[in-house]
């Protein structure tokens, strides 16, 4: 289950996703989470997934790792699902006991459903098809407009962007200490759910230190670079629009504009 969490993992590669410019594949990624919630027909939700598959297929990214993050939040789609199958007034279906499943509620399921397969596929492909380099940089420079009013546009893109790539770190640091708990004796699988849960409290601590001591040294690292932030500070790549990045904003607000069609038709 750890290594089902596939955020802020990056996949090297050479695709037409890899090389769009980072400022406009966030500018896609909010684009594309307002189309899914926009989204309310199965017709939209075929545009969707013939939308979002074409990008998985243009990235070159095999399927089953876009795929694999759904693995994490199984538990919590299946029981937002009950909730709104049987919590949801309407034309009665089936009945267990005393709750009651309708139409309404089938409806609500399937649509949450949907809805959170393509958000999770789609905005973890933003993470997949960008370094976390070029990531910082384009938000830094889509929230550089909003330094005139005083806001801190390079700090907050570094400090979203190291949120974001010590993800998959302390993913990783979690298994080695379950691995070596395990070894130990002890015992993460068995019993019910509070069970399971009550066991996981001994891996905080280690996973605590361990966080707080990567922490540590990277802002020594970043000391012993003389990092300042933003300030006069220049960048080896400088980030440029081409044919490619206006190609794909057309296509992008074309989707989302059909996704709108299909609301209010």
């Amino acid at each position: 289950m750890i290594k089902d969490i596939t955020i802020g993992q990056f996949f090297p590669g050479d695709s037409v996703i890899h090389k769009l410019d980072p400022r406009f594949k966030i500018i896609f990624t909010l684009v594309y989470i307002i189309a899914v919630f926009l989204a309310n027909s199965l017709l939209a939700y075929t545009m969707v997934a013939v939308f979002v598959f074409g990008s998985i297929f243009l990235s070159r990214i095999p399927v089953k790792h876009t795929l694999r993050g759904l693995k994490s939040v199984l538990f919590i789609i299946a029981f937002t699902a009950l909730f709104n199958l049987f919590l949801t007034e309407g034309e009665p279906l089936f009945s267990i006991g005393p709750v009651t499943a309708t139409k309404e509620g089938l409806r609500m399921t399937l649509l949450m459903i949907a809805r959170v397969f393509f958000l999770i596929i789609g905005t973890t492909l933003l993470t997949f098809t960008t370094s976390p380099i070029m990531l910082t940089d384009g938000i830094e420079s889509l929230l550089k407009p909003f330094a005139k009013i005083g806001l801190p546009a390079h700090e907050l893109a570094m400090m979203m962007t190291i949120a974001l790539r010590f993800i998959p770190t302390l993913i990783e640091e979690t298994d080695k200490i379950m691995k070596a708990q395990t070894a130990r004796g002890a015992d993460f699988e068995s019993g019910n759910l509070f069970q399971r849960a009550k066991n996981f409290v001994p891996l905080l601590v280690p996973l605590f230190i361990s966080a707080f001591r990567r922490a540590d040294e990277l802002a020594t690292a970043m000391e012993c670079r003389c990092y300042h932030g933003g300030q006069n500070r220049t960048r080896m790549r400088v980030l440029k629009a081409g044919s490619r990045d206006v190609f794909a904003a057309i296509t992008v607000f074309a989707f989302c504009g059909l996704i709108v069609w299909t609301r209010l038709g």
